[in-house]
């Protein structure tokens, strides 16, 4: 098969990323204020136990699909058979997730809420979007979300009316993702084989899959435990709603940052496949700075921003997400680096165990600071958590590959944009304090910071933005 262009993909896939975190965001204003901040902490931590069970049923199999599809890139046969022994092992660890969970579900009080996310786990064993990701097609995966994402919208605006409506809102998600799913299934032949039974042998990837599942495990303490531990531990579903809302903006501009790994790792590892380290080398430097690039304005200016963007926003009661979105902005740049180090490098050059020891430390530090800081800080200290967390995890990485990949070289690369950054934050912190909070005031904000920001690389003459200026301008003048 041709390799796809890396720079249309990525715009496939931000926008893919986007889509997934688009629904919440565009009906966030709306369900902040119907369900208040105890209501939207409530579903916070319900959708965070369902995500237990879906964690187990997935296993490690979404980056073993995506990965071993992406090694037999050119060789149809090879990949059916890739294709289903991963779907048989996705069966029965969802069959047998969705067994526990209808167990568990039923001794819950609010037993209507848990079992309504019994979708979800139908809807793992009908996900293959990581076999078009492996095959990176990431244009067929992104119109699939932008149908079911806008019914999604509509759905919620006509039928969420109250706070007695959470059940039919964790409906509308779970049901239109397992449709979203089922989807893929219509265009799979194209691509695969009928299977023949005698050819699978899906038990001999067992311990691979469970070399990848150890740090899918691990990096779920730190993404969703978060919120079980500030149920658990104050107790209070109002502490929940605003580490949620302001969680969620922060993943949101994240997406910016990390849909560039996607792409990344079947091209990474196509080109590991075929000795070519010194282009995957090439495609490692090149993440770093864009990283860089993209994330250090998104941190600076989500910080900047942040007490003018949420009181509109949110509506009235969410003060207590300014400064968690503070925080948790720093999560970008440690996510960021880590993605690149850790999904784009050791995962498609076979170093899942390796991976996995990093994921763990970082997993750990995060369980006992969460233990400790929760109950003296609340939200907050499940924010300060995550980012000592993840900066933990992107250091050790970078240590780890630090023959192969100069760390020296890694922070080199983003001077221009820290710069930069560094200007355009101070301005934008002088700028707030004469504009109040509104859409309007919001929006002057981002532009500012966007032009002085850009200005600034283009005064430094910042060569990987200008090249990639250039080639835009190219391919824009061609068209013309």
């Amino acid at each position: 098969m041709a390799q796809k262009s890396i720079k249309k993909n990525y715009i496939y896939n931000l926008a893919y990323q986007i889509l997934t975190l688009i629904t919440p965001l565009i009906t966030t204003p709306y369900l902040s204020r119907v369900f208040g901040a105890d209501g939207v902490g409530t579903c916070s931590y319900i959708e965070s136990i369902s995500s237990y069970f879906v964690l187990f049923a997935t296993l490690g199999l979404t980056t073993f699909g995506q990965r071993e599809t992406s090694y037999v890139l050119d060789e149809r046969k090879k990949r059916s058979v890739i294709f289903w022994e991963t779907n048989i092992i996705e069966l029965i660890a969802s069959a047998l997730c969705i067994i526990a969970y209808v167990a568990f579900s039923f001794m819950q009080p609010n037993k209507e809420l848990y079992l309504v996310l019994v979708l979800n786990l139908l809807s793992v064993i009908a996900n293959i979007s990581w076999f078009f990701q492996g095959l990176e097609e990431f244009g067929k995966i992104v119109l699939r979300n932008i149908i079911f994402k806008l019914v999604n919208i509509i759905y919620i605006f006509a039928v969420v009316k109250t706070k007695n409506d959470i059940i039919l809102y964790l409906f509308g998600i779970a049901f239109f993702g397992l449709i979203n799913n089922l989807s893929y299934w219509i265009s799979v032949s194209k691509y695969v084989d009928k299977p023949v039974l005698r050819e699978l042998h899906p038990t001999k990837h067992i311990k691979t899959v469970i070399s990848l599942f150890v740090p899918t495990i691990a990096m779920q303490v730190y993404t969703v435990l978060d919120k079980t531990m500030i149920g658990v531990i104050t107790k209070d579903s109002f502490e929940n709603g605003y580490y949620e809302q302001a969680l969620k903006i922060s993943k949101l501009v994240l997406t910016i940052v990390t849909s560039l790994g996607t792409v990344m790792i079947p091209r990474i590892g196509y080109h590991y496949s075929k000795g070519n380290t010194e282009m995957v080398k090439e495609y490692m430097y090149r993440a770093y700075k864009f990283v860089w690039l993209c994330g250090i304005p998104l941190t600076f200016g989500l910080i900047a921003v942040s007490s003018n963007f949420v009181p509109w926003f949110f509506g009235d009661g969410y003060g207590k997400v300014v400064p968690l979105l503070g925080i948790l902005s720093f999560l970008i740049l440690a996510i960021g680096i880590n993605n690149v180090t850790g999904m784009q490098y050791l995962i498609p050059t076979k170093r899942e165990n390796t991976f996995s020891v990093t994921v763990i430390i970082g997993a750990a530090t995060n369980f006992v600071m969460n233990f400790f800081l929760i109950q003296l800080f609340q939200a907050t200290g499940a924010a300060i958590a995550s980012v000592v967390a993840e900066t933990a995890i992107a250091i050790i990485q970078i240590y780890i590959v630090r023959k192969e990949l100069s760390p020296f070289e890694i922070i080199k690369c983003g001077t221009h944009y820290f710069i930069a950054g560094g200007i355009m934050f101070a301005i934008l912190l002088l700028t707030r304090k004469f504009l109040s909070s509104s859409i309007v005031h919001t929006f002057e904000l981002v532009m500012i910071g966007a032009v002085v920001y850009g200005l600034g690389l283009i005064v430094m003459k910042d060569e990987f933005l200008l090249s990639n200026i250039n080639n835009i301008s190219k391919k824009i003048l061609k068209r013309d």
